[in-house]
Order: structure tokens, then C-alpha cells, then sequence
């Protein structure tokens, strides 16, 4: 269907095309107005004139002049003008070292914004996420969320923050920030109910930052980390679309190559902080069989440097794998500030590992109730039909 091509090319490349934009006009709006203005021409026009041989480029063109008649129209200075009308048609597969997207994530990452306000101004403009789910994550309203994201764009223009990837130490003064938005962008796409095509962008884009920075062990520890996660991606299903535990995925769909390119990052790279660790945790999972207890022991390092609820809770999985059941619910029992499904399902699934199902099920089903979403709602539910 035309609308499905639509979808694709959009998810493919809005954000380049945004990015792009506001590199030029240095309008965060007239960008994202323009190149939603190309989506909806692409609905008009491609039923009666066919899908383009280059989507992404199409709307590339699309989105370009519609910012030339704009400025045209507001009488903005000729310069941008020119660049405009000089602009190639758009390659959404021609990678670059000075590329859009890294230049814009910097620049939602400028020391001078809020954390949160970087972090809700990336995935609203970089992933595409609505703001709606922005607002639940941050857990604030929808126009709180819309007035936050604005605030940050006015900052950006008033205070002239450039759109450029830094050097020297303002580079490594925004590491920290960019990582953190890399592996959200990653987490989006691999999440559940997740776009693949984000969890890619964030491969490739932490490539491209590893290639500025190769002497950044956090960086590649990203890169392995991502590489590793995403090498499961094919057997995170079952043929009826359910997902499957890693205990019980088909380890013969996984992506060799992937694991492969993974394991060598992790092999040359040392340990300095949390994704270097977290590349560890990975790796310890692709092999043959899970060591447990290093997967524990790596969580102790992980808990030590980043308390947040997340990685306590993966913590208590791991060590209720690696010293029994008991082990891993007792530290579950000091978590309170996580969703509850999520709990529910950990303190199900140790139960039922220690051998008390009846009661395992009743909390498959409880956390059901409140799982986040359907395709998460139908695999708690069929773990707690399993007795």
C-alpha cells in the first residue's frame, strides 16, 4: 500500500531530512514543518504518480523547496537561500563523517540545556517519538512535555548555540550526554513494540562517533553493547509473534556476524564505566551458555556506578540465576520505584524457578494487567499459562 511506502520512507529518513533542514535555516520549526508538509505531499501524489526510485530523496526535494518558498515568502536573507537551492537531492544511504544527525544530537546535548530537556529534544526530533510517550516516560503532562521541548529550541536559537560537532575538551564535556542519547535511540527501536529502523540509526550514528572519538573505550563499549543486543533481534519472536525469553530463543537465527564484530570490540576494549560493562553483560549472553555468575558480578560493578531502578532489578535476575532463586528475591524486595508489571514478572519468574508455580502464575497474569504494551501483555500472559 501507498501509506505503508509513506510510513517506511518517512521512518527512514525524516530525521536526516529535519536535520538537514535546520542545519541550513537554523529553524527547528520551519524543518519539522516542512518535512511533514513532504510526507503529506508524498500521500497526494504517489497513488497517482507512482512510488519514486529514491523515497528519501523525493521527500528530500519535497521538504527543501518547501523551506525555499517560506523563506521566500519571509523575506529571510538570500545566503540561506542559496544553500538551499544548491542542495544535492538527498541520499538517505551516503554516510558522512560531518553528518546532520550527530551535528543535531550535540546540539540537543549543549551542557546549557537541562538533562531532560536534551534528552526529550533528541528523541522528539531525532527518533521521531510523540510527544505524548516523551511525557509518560518523564512522567509529566503532554503540554508541560510540548512547552519543555519548545523552551529548549527557543534556548538554542537565543543563546546561538552552534549546530556542529565540538572538538577538544567540549567534546568530551558532551560525551556523556550523547551516549545516554544514543542507547534511548537504541532502546526505542529494540524495545518491544520498538521501530527496528531506530535501533539501526543508533548502530550507525555510534559508529560514526567512534570513528571522531577511537580513543573513547565508552564509545565502543556502546557499539559492542547495541551490536550484541541487536545480533538477537531475529529470534526475539516466536512465529506467532510472541516474545521469547533468552533462554529459550533459537540461538541458530541469531546474526553471527554481529556477535562476532561485538565480541572483538569487548576483547580490545577495557572496562571505565557503564556501557563497557554493559558490553560484558552482553557478551556473557551470546556465548554458548550464560555464566551467571560473572553476569552477577558484573551487575554488582554496574549497580555500584548506576543505582538507577533498572539495572537493580536486572540485578536481582542475575543473581537469582547465578545463587538461586531466594538470592535474587531478596534483593527484588528492596525495589519499589519500578513499574509494577515489571517486578511482578521477576518475582514470577523466580518463583516459579524455585519451584512455587501456582503462585508464579497468579503474578504472570498481575503483571499482565499493566504491561505496557499488547505484544508485552500476551507473552506475560503466556508464561503464566504454561501451568
Amino acid at each position: 500500500m501507498i501509506s505503508d511506502a509513506v510510513s517506511e520512507a518517512g521512518r527512514a529518513s525524516f530525521a536526516r531530512i529535519v536535520a538537514t533542514l535546520i542545519r541550513i535555516t537554523g529553524d527547528w520549526t520551519l524543518a519539522e514543518d516542512c518535512a511533514q508538509e513532504a510526507l503529506a505531499a508524498a500521500l497526494e501524489k504517489w497513488p497517482r504518480d507512482g512510488i519514486p526510485g529514491n523515497p528519501g530523496g523525493w521527500l528530500m526535494t519535497v521538504a527543501r523547496n518547501r523551506a525555499i518558498d517560506t523563506l521566500r515568502r519571509t523575506a529571510v536573507e538570500s545566503r540561506k537561500l542559496r544553500e538551499l537551492a544548491v542542495m544535492s537531492d538527498f541520499s538517505p544511504e551516503t554516510p558522512e563523517i560531518e553528518d546532520d544527525r550527530l551535528r543535531l544530537i550535540f546540539t540537543c546535548c549543549h551542557p546549557a540545556l537541562a538533562l531532560e530537556a536534551r534528552v526529550a529534544l533528541t528523541l522528539r526530533t531525532i527518533a521521531g517519538v510523540p510527544t505524548a510517550d516523551i511525557a509518560r516516560t518523564f512522567l509529566v503532562t503532554e503540554s508541560t512535555m510540548t512547552r519543555r521541548i519548545t523552551r529548549a529550541k527557543t534556548k538554542i536559537a537565543e543563546a546561538r548555540i552552534p549546530y556542529r560537532v565540538p572538538s577538544g575538551a567540549e567534546l568530551l564535556d558532551r560525551l556523556a550526554g550523547v551516549l545516554g542519547v544514543l542507547y534511548l535511540l537504541f532502546t526505542r527501536g529494540y524495545d518491544a513494540d520498538g521501530e527496528p529502523a531506530f535501533a539501526e540509526e543508533a548502530i550507525r550514528l555510534t559508529r560514526l562517533l567512534a570513528s571522531l572519538m577511537p580513543d573513547e573505550p565508552e564509545v565502543w563499549g556502546l557499539l559492542a553493547l547495541c551490536l550484541l543486543q541487536h545480533s538477537r533481534r531475529g529470534a526475539r519472536r516466536d512465529a506467532d509473534g510472541r516474545l521469547v525469553t533468552l533462554e529459550r530463543q533459537d540461538r541458530a537465527r541469531w546474526d553471527r556476524a554481529m556477535i562476532e564484530e561485538g565480541l572483538a570490540i569487548v576483547g580490545r576494549t577495557r572496562v571505565t564505566g557503564p556501557y563497557t560493562v554493559q558490553a560484558r553483560i552482553a557478551a556473557e549472553h551470546v556465548a554458548d551458555s550464560t555464566d551467571w555468575v560473572a553476569v552477577a558480578g558484573w551487575y554488582d560493578a554496574l549497580a555500584e556506578a548506576q543505582p538507577t531502578p533498572a539495572v537493580r532489578l536486572n540485578r536481582a535476575v542475575a543473581h537469582g540465576y547465578a545463587f538461586g532463586p531466594a538470592a535474587g528475591l531478596e534483593l527484588l524486595s528492596d525495589i519499589s520505584d519500578m513499574p509494577e508489571s515489571y517486578v511482578l514478572a521477576v518475582e514470577a519468574d523466580l518463583l516459579a524457578r524455585s519451584g512455587d508455580r501456582t503462585r508464579a502464575a497468579q503474578l504472570f497474569r498481575r503483571a499482565a494487567e499493566t504491561a505496557p504494551s499488547e505484544v508485552e501483555r500476551l507473552a506475560l500472559l503466556a508464561r503464566a499459562g504454561e501451568w
